[in-house]
């Protein structure tokens, strides 16, 4: 299974905001550090503000932050701002395109993978991750 660029990218930017959540961060200032150009950072900040995972406070000056604590968001939740549903086959929603769906062995196997990827997903939430960046961090500014 591979998560597209979006999701890939849209992690990033949601830990890069975590990082810097006190001050906010500006778009600009995620570019530089994530590597991630703007014009294609545009489209992953509408998708995560659409979902009601960042704002940008209209009565101050200052860049994005976050809605909610970093321990009530999960990778989850940022998946689901790019992608509306997790499917590791096509035979897996319930509007399926497989003819096969309704008397496959394999279909069980795969949702099983499925639903074990959908809990880990639920299960980590963004403050572990950030942690492990601030880790990370330390850890680089030290060599």
């Amino acid at each position: 299974m591979r998560s597209n660029t979006k999701v890939r990218y849209g992690l990033r930017t949601m830990i890069q905001i975590a990082l810097d959540n006190e001050e906010g961060i500006y778009q600009k200032d995620i570019s530089k550090k994530q590597g991630i150009s703007i014009k294609y950072l545009d489209q992953i900040i509408a998708s995560l503000k659409a979902e009601g995972l960042i704002t940008r406070p209209a009565d101050q000056r200052q860049g994005y932050v976050l809605t909610r604590k970093t321990s009530e968001i999960t990778v989850y939740d940022i998946y689901q701002a790019f992608e509306p549903d997790l499917n590791v086959v096509p035979c897996l929603p319930d509007e399926g395109i497989c003819s096969r769906k309704n008397y496959c062995a394999a279909v069980h196997f795969w949702s099983g993978l499925n639903t074990t990827i959908r809990d880990y997903l639920k299960e980590t939430k963004l403050d572990s991750l950030v942690e492990i960046q601030q880790k990370q961090n330390l850890q680089f500014s030290k060599e």
